[in-house]
């Protein structure tokens, strides 16, 4: 078969897929789960046939995936990927571009440039800022933070890029207590050891507490949230970042899907978080783009670029090229698929999405508390936090909705108990989904 017909089925599977998307269960039962023991095969000697390729990762492999694509999962805040957006990356995959420059790929540079100025726009933070493409959350903040530490050495006259770490003054590091692991695995694998890390406490309700922060100076990192995992709460950004600035310290917060809200009716839970000086969010969250897509803003541009640059002298590029501002020299343009889906549903599109699905969140929140079900935060974004009584029952609870199909939603622990965490990002969503979620809920929770 020729390439052009391989890619035809190919796309011919892809949309077979899609037309059963609404009906596909949350999560493959076993036999779909244990029909992936034939990938198990020996690496192959001479090859294979690549029409039997593709048939066999269809036949076997499209059984076996979690329907994160569709209407009933409600875990871990994952958006299905927008038609606009995974169409753009299927053109993607056709021009096959290593986005690292202009000089590489004209187009993509050329698309995300505007992709960067709209979501500085669409999330009113600082024009000025540097936009980095990623692949996720972790990537981001690990550039972000990057920069932090080396603009913060540089303040006090340490030249990190000629001279390291070894006898560099120590940066310090203070998080939140409920910070959520990206950063935490960003800021180990930058060498910030966790006995070290400053723990700021918490509210009843996850937020950093303004009156108990620890002290902070010019050699001090700041990590704030922008919709805490479980609660979806923000930390109050005003007093926060205004005790960090009289101090020079940098604050990063991390919106990965929180950061969203400034789109929406919601935008006054983020007030002063424009202060802040670097941001991650994620597209393959709330703005529903393929995974992986994730942003890194910082908004010291030069901070970014020069903490990233991938310059080579067989490969120079301007500092606002995403080789200097990610982690990736050999990229794809992530930030093509986010342009689509801007484009495509506007500013007015976006803050629709977000209110719906916040408002979904408070409608089924007051129907569990209907039905006697626990439920444990305010419910202030995206996310309902619940919990059936004990830890067994809960469990219980939870497993027997995962098991009629109704949705698929995982488990988490908040202030040391056992609860599940309900999260709306999908387009595809609709309200009698959500009726459907709180029906089978309701019935668990009586058996």
């Amino acid at each position: 078969m020729q390439e052009l017909e391989l890619i035809a089925e190919a796309d011919e599977r892809a949309r077979t897929y899609l037309k059963g998307i609404e009906e596909r269960p949350p999560f493959p039962n076993k036999a779909a789960r244990d029909g992936l023991a034939v990938f198990t095969e020996p690496l192959p000697e001479g090859g294979s046939d690549a029409v039997d390729t593709m048939r066999l990762l269809d036949t076997h492999g499209s059984q076996a995936t979690t329907a994160s694509n569709g209407p009933r999962y409600f875990g871990f805040v994952v958006g299905a990927a927008l038609p606009a957006a995974a169409a753009a990356e299927r053109l993607m995959l056709a021009w096959d571009q290593c986005a690292s420059s202009y000089d590489n790929s004209p187009v993509a540079a050329t698309i995300e440039k505007v992709a960067a100025r709209w979501l500085l726009e669409i999330l009113d933070l600082p024009r000025e800022s540097a936009v980095g493409f990623g692949t996720s959350a972790t990537a981001c903040t690990l550039s972000c933070l990057s920069a932090a530490r080396r603009s913060l050495l540089a303040r006090q006259g340490w030249d990190f890029d000629k001279d390291g770490l070894s006898g560099a003054p120590e940066i310090k590091v203070v998080i939140s207590g409920t910070v959520h692991v990206t950063v935490v695995k960003a800021l180990r694998l930058l060498g910030f050891g966790i006995s070290r890390f400053i723990t700021a406490p918490t509210d009843a309700y996850g937020r950093i507490d303004p009156a108990r922060l620890p002290a902070l100076d010019d050699r001090t990192i700041l990590c704030l949230q922008a919709g805490e995992v479980n609660t979806g709460e923000f930390d109050p950004f005003i007093p926060l970042i205004a005790a960090a600035r009289a101090a020079n310290a940098w604050v990063h917060v991390d919106g990965a899907f929180g950061l969203w809200a400034r789109a929406s009716s919601r935008k006054a839970l983020t007030d002063g978080i424009e202060e802040a000086d670097s941001w991650t969010t994620d597209g393959h969250k709330w703005l529903n783009t393929p995974y992986d897509g994730a942003v890194a803003i910082c908004r010291d541009a030069e901070a970014l670029s020069q903490a990233m640059n991938g310059d080579a002298v067989y490969a120079t590029a301007f500092a606002d090229a995403q080789k200097n501002l990610t982690l990736e020299f050999s990229r794809r343009a992530r930030g093509i698929p986010i342009w689509a889906a801007l484009r495509t549903l506007g500013r007015d599109g976006v803050a629709e999405m977000v209110d719906r699905h916040c408002d979904e969140a408070v409608w089924l929140a007051e129907r569990l508390r209907e039905g006697g079900l626990e439920v444990l935060n305010r419910v202030v974004l995206n996310q309902v936090l619940v919990r059936c009584g004990d830890d067994e029952r809960t469990a219980r609870v939870r497993q027997r909705v995962l098991d009629s199909g109704a949705g698929w939603f995982g488990n988490t622990v908040w202030q040391g108990r056992s609860a599940f965490r309900i999260s709306f990002s999908s387009w595809r969503t609709r309200h009698e989904d959500v009726v459907r979620l709180a029906d089978a809920l309701v019935t668990a929770s009586r058996l």
